[in-house]
């Protein structure tokens, strides 16, 4: 693996892995969930069209080049530095939200190709929640280690997320990073279980110690991988993950995106479904991250 950096530490050799691919399993629904059971995770390579991957990324990056975030030509993903985000009238929710439903984006996130591979997952049909996760993370950003169950929980006990490159993704530029054997973490999980997250208020959800120490601590390792336009990972709610660091020396931002899905006759969390979707606080689109103007993180100033 090339070198890898999480939470500006730099991953010792011997810590850091690559995700298994199980893309040779696609057409095998029990294999699929032989291995998802066991590892925690899929990784699927070249699993949808790689020219619909592309045009969500250009429709997304195209929106942030009206904002003065991304420099033309869009498909690149340069980041400027600055940002008008915050001139638009409609303001920052009603923005990325405007954003996360563009058309391109849909066909991706929400089109039949996906569904088919998830119905698969799953081992019978699926639903995708209509609220995405869609994020744009700048140099110098990442998202700590978490579990998704105190967030998604609340309806079905069975949501799984897919992680979904838009456009090339690799290990310097801040992709997906799963903890090892963390679906055995018995008390982690526990704890995260114990957890209905719903404000700022709620229990702390992200994991300590530091993700290096907390490899060494439990005996494991870090698996990432570089990931191309079309390649997805699935994992269920405990399987602990997060993303390395986004080092691109060429300024270049991640696109990724979470959409979850969960078997279609579980029960549905309202927070997440619908034409206007309230999100985990309530407060819609303008809870995420990737909703506030694009800026370098402070330490990068």
């Amino acid at each position: 693996m090339p070198e890898c950096v999480v939470q500006e530490q730099e991953i010792p050799a011997e810590i850091v892995g690559e995700l298994s691919d199980s893309s040779s399993c696609l057409d095998d629904p029990n294999e699929l969930q032989r291995r998802l059971r066991n590892d925690g995770y899929l990784l699927l390579r070249q699993a949808l069209d790689y020219e619909q991957v592309m045009a969500a990324r250009r429709e997304t990056l195209e929106a942030l080049v009206e904002v003065g975030e991304i420099h033309p030509p869009a498909i690149q993903g340069i980041f400027t530095g600055t940002s008008r985000r915050e001139e638009r009238p409609e303001g920052l929710g009603a923005f990325w939200k405007s954003v996360s439903e563009g058309p391109a984006i849909r066909r991706v996130t929400h089109g039949g190709e996906l569904r088919g591979i998830m119905d698969r997952v799953l081992g019978e049909p699926s639903r995708p929640q209509d609220y995405i996760f869609l994020r744009v993370a700048v140099p110098g950003r990442s998202t700590g280690l978490h579990y998704d169950h105190p967030f998604f929980a609340r309806g079905s006990q069975r949501v799984h997320t897919v992680w979904l490159a838009l456009g090339e993704v690799t290990v310097e530029e801040g992709p997906l990073v799963v903890v090892e054997g963390s679906n055995r973490f018995s008390d982690l999980i526990e704890r995260a279980t114990a957890i209905d997250y719903s404000s700022t208020s709620s229990p702390k959800v992200m994991v300590d110690p530091h993700p290096v120490e907390l490899a060494r601590q439990r005996k494991t390792r870090l698996l990432t991988a570089d990931f191309r336009p079309g390649d997805l990972a699935v994992f269920g709610m405990h399987t602990l993950h997060g993303s390395l660091d986004n080092r691109s020396r060429a300024g270049r931002v991640r696109v990724s995106c979470d959409i979850r899905f969960q078997p279609a006759a579980d029960p549905l969390d309202d927070r997440y479904f619908g034409s206007d979707p309230k999100g985990t606080t309530g407060i819609g689109y303008g809870e995420l991250n990737s909703a506030k103007p694009l800026t370098l993180p402070w330490h990068m100033r």
